[in-house]
């Protein structure tokens, strides 16, 4: 049985006419006349006596229009207490980052969302592998992808933004082993790279306009932690390679300094990815909200700088 079928049968009743009760629902009289007849077949009784001047509700429809009314009341407080639930900033949020985002941007986003709505738990998963959503048991991963791998999976997910990469070295490391001006200069210095599953990132592609560049880097030290890299090149033994939003603020305050700006990196892009939409829950949303908020404002404190042109960081699509 419909719930609005019985939503029509308590405007007949109260207005005595499927005419008027069809136009006060905004229908059809006779859709509403359907609408009666399935509710009299499903119950095997009339509950109206038709008459040519008047309609009045039946025996049996005295009896019912009581229990209809009580039933309908219940439906409603259960559609708003469901929706005062998804509406709630609440619940258990189990969510993937990378190393580096769970130490540094993403501690401090999550801590704020927790301090403002109490209701929420965490159950973080910092790993630089990439999560699997069943086996590490998230519903939510923040991850960093090429723009065409993100049109190849097949996740649901909010796009947060793209993420120009900078080369960079800190200003101890330019004072003793100079500052690479052109990528003849690279294999003169010593890279410090990100190793991934057995994989060692020590090809870099560069763009000088419309020419590529793909230089074999030289190192004494990698890695499988994107974050020991911002340190090591914070400790001047080394040039990285490295996301803008995860240097921003060492770029900010000069603990680093970028190199070679008149290359260019390909973009990348940030998503808050789910397996499935109905996972989407107020907290993840709140979440996103804040993440956006964030990198917009790092992104424009780089261009006040002048550390990074608004043109090598293109707003969200």
């Amino acid at each position: 049985m419909k719930i609005a079928d019985l939503q029509v049968l308590m405007k007949i009743a109260e207005l005595q006419s499927i005419t008027a009760a069809a136009n006060n629902l905004d229908m059809s009289s006779s859709a509403a006349s359907v609408a009666l007849k399935r509710i009299e077949q499903t119950l095997g009784a009339e509950l109206f006596v038709r008459t040519t001047r008047q309609l009045r509700l039946s025996p049996e429809g005295e009896r019912y229009l009581p229990l209809c009314q009580q039933a309908l009341e219940l439906l409603q407080q259960g559609q708003v207490l469901i929706n005062e639930e998804q509406q709630s900033i609440s619940g258990e949020v189990r969510i993937a980052v990378s190393s580096e985002m769970g130490r540094n941007l993403m501690r401090v986003l999550l801590n704020k969302v927790m301090s403002q709505h109490p209701e929420v738990s965490l159950r973080l998963h910092a790993s630089d592998s990439r999560s699997d959503f069943y086996r590490d048991g998230v519903d939510v991963a923040l991850r960093a992808m090429t723009q065409q791998a993100s049109k190849e999976l097949n996740l649901y997910g909010f796009k947060i933004c793209n993420i120009p990469h900078v080369l960079c070295a800190a200003p101890s490391y330019i004072a003793e082993y100079g500052e690479p001006r052109t990528v003849d200069d690279l294999p003169n210095h010593n890279a410090l790279l990100y190793k991934l599953y057995e994989t060692v990132h020590d090809g870099w592609e560069l763009y000088e306009g419309a020419s590529k560049h793909k230089v074999k880097m030289l190192s004494n030290r990698a890695v499988n932690d994107g974050d020991i890299v911002r340190r090591w090149c914070i400790d001047g033994v080394g040039i990285a390679k490295k996301s803008a939003i995860d240097v921003a603020e060492d770029l900010l305050a000069k603990r680093l300094q970028r190199i070679m700006p008149h290359y260019s990196i390909p973009l990348t892009e940030m998503w808050l990815a789910l397996p499935s939409r109905q996972l989407i829950s107020p907290a993840i949303r709140l979440i996103r909200d804040e993440l956006k908020l964030k990198i917009k404002q790092l992104r424009t404190r780089l261009f006040e700088a002048e550390i990074i042109e608004a043109s090598e960081w293109p707003d969200t699509d």
